[in-house]
């Protein structure tokens, strides 16, 4: 099986998705290893060298900052840290998500810039090794003094407190601890100020969505152009001069992946068209492609943030410094994971009126797409789902990084609000998806209403592909089954 050595490349999207995909294990590498060892070493030099207050590490934190905490009660203030601040509450983080946070916090402290022992980052990369994920919570961050909540949450279980999820099983962390027949972790100087500090929880989030949204803007393409085909839309509005003229990445990429999609189709060549097609089919390429183009300046800032030090204070062993600073405010975050939000609701927008045009009765479609309308309602009512998916979602799309309340008796007094922005980007993803799912079924009824007229051989491969689990439909039946079955079809392939 293949090892990913940390802290010798950059990460990726694409790389953390082969790392996930492919269940690759990870190792600290010996550049990695070196610096975490030089930083702790660095720290506990100073440390036995001065009495002078440095925030967080021989101090209280926040609004305590200047309590002087005496040198024989170090460990105990990092451990009394990471119990005081596991407020997390709300529903249990995606496990997926929470071996993200694993993954990027032990990028983040590979830099030795944060004063951790290598046991504690050799701890956390035998918890990702073994798909030990610890019981996380979505509601408690503020997105500023880091991720503060949540990641204390993640960290519990290296001192032998919280919950795990290992082998399917949730159990305590002591019940792990004697499965895996090791001790608790007795944390040093700074620790836990590094673990729970950092914008792990955001991260994993976005880079998550991000992951998700990339399948989802390849199937957004392949079902508007299943949908184009089955409205009898014309070719011109994806041809290349049009936008050649207005050449944005996006808008260019998406013309030809339809023109792909519909190439060779005996629908698109038909004769007599009306002269111009409705919006949500003509302007597939301008309002898919801004999306793509949005994403791609969304996953250059999240690529940065994943490769970055985000704890407080920051360690300079070769510099000889201990700056207090700031690098844990997750504003870049929760301005891009709003912005995420919006550019996705907008393929579930437009895909909602692609629907909306399928089902109208017109261009000789019958109304509901269904025999016998009347004593058949049809695909009626998938619409008002996705009417109503797609409204909540440009509810979900009010920014959270224009939020702030003070914390920390003042001395916290602007938060961004990124875990708020982060968790609901996560329930816009799975919004689209299913917008898209319904869309789907809607295109592929028409499609073949439309016979003996055939579409292109790629999109007829991907009819007979979804009906293997979505069939055609002859008379009213239970269609929630039928939306479940085509979120698991745009879930389980890529077009």
């Amino acid at each position: 099986m293949a090892v990913y050595q940390i802290g010798v490349n950059r990460l990726t999207i694409a790389s953390v998705q082969e790392i996930i995909n492919t269940k690759q294990q990870i190792q600290l590498s010996a550049e990695a290893t070196e610096r975490i060892v030089k930083c702790r070493h660095y720290l506990d030099e100073k440390l036995s060298k001065t009495e002078e207050p440095i925030y967080g590490i021989n101090t209280g934190f926040g609004y305590l900052q200047n309590v002087k905490v005496a040198a024989s009660q170090l460990t105990q203030l990092q451990h009394n840290l990471l119990l005081s601040h596991a407020c997390g509450t709300g529903e249990e983080v995606p496990r997926p998500i929470v071996k993200l946070m694993l993954l990027l916090k032990i990028q983040s402290l590979s830099y030795g810039h944060s004063a951790v022992a290598l046991s504690t980052v050799q701890r956390l990369v035998d918890f990702f090794n073994h798909d030990i994920l610890p019981v996380v919570y979505t509601q408690g961050s503020l997105g500023a003094s880091g991720d503060l909540a949540p990641l204390a949450h993640l960290a519990l279980p290296l001192i032998g407190e919280g919950e795990v999820w290992y082998k399917e099983e949730k159990a305590p962390s002591e019940k792990l601890n004697q499965q895996m027949n090791w001790q608790p972790l007795t944390l040093q100087s700074k620790e836990g100020l590094a673990l729970i500090n950092g914008t792990q929880f955001m991260s994993a989030y976005g880079v998550y969505c991000l992951l998700q949204a990339e399948n989802l803007l390849a199937w957004a393409d392949a079902v508007a152009a299943t949908a184009i085909d089955a409205f009898d839309c014309r070719i011109d509005p994806f041809l290349d001069l049009s936008h050649v003229i207005r050449p944005h990445k996006g808008q260019l990429t998406t013309a030809n992946n339809i023109k792909h999609w519909l190439k060779g189709s005996e629908l698109i060549a038909q004769q007599g068209k009306q002269t111009q097609d409705p919006y949500s089919f003509r302007c597939v390429p301008q309002v898919h492609g801004a999306s793509k183009d949005s994403v791609a300046y969304i996953q250059s800032v999240f690529e940065t943030e994943i490769n970055s030090v985000t704890d407080n204070p920051n360690v300079f062993p070769d510099e000889d410094l201990i700056i207090s600073a700031g690098n844990f405010h997750g504003q870049p975050l929760a301005l891009t994971l709003d912005f995420l939000c919006m550019a996705l609701a907008e393929i579930g927008s437009i895909s909602e009126r692609r629907t909306f045009q399928l089902i109208s009765g017109t261009r000789g479609l019958p109304p509901f797409l269904v025999k016998e309308a009347g004593l058949n309602s049809g695909l009626m009512i998938t619409q008002y789902t996705a009417a109503s998916i797609a409204s909540e979602n440009k509810q979900l799309c009010t920014p959270a990084s224009v939020d702030s309340i003070v914390s920390s008796n003042g001395q916290e007094d602007h938060v961004s609000m990124g875990a708020n922005a982060a968790t609901k980007c996560l329930r816009v993803v799975g919004n689209v998806e299913r917008i898209l799912a319904i869309e789907l079924i809607t295109a592929m009824q028409a499609l073949e209403l439309r016979r003996p007229l055939k579409s292109s051989p790629k999109i007829e491969q991907l009819l007979a592909d979804f009906r293997a689990l979505v069939k055609f439909n002859e008379t009213d039946r239970l269609l929630a089954n039928d939306i479940s079955q085509s979120v698991s079809f745009i879930k389980g392939n890529r077009p």
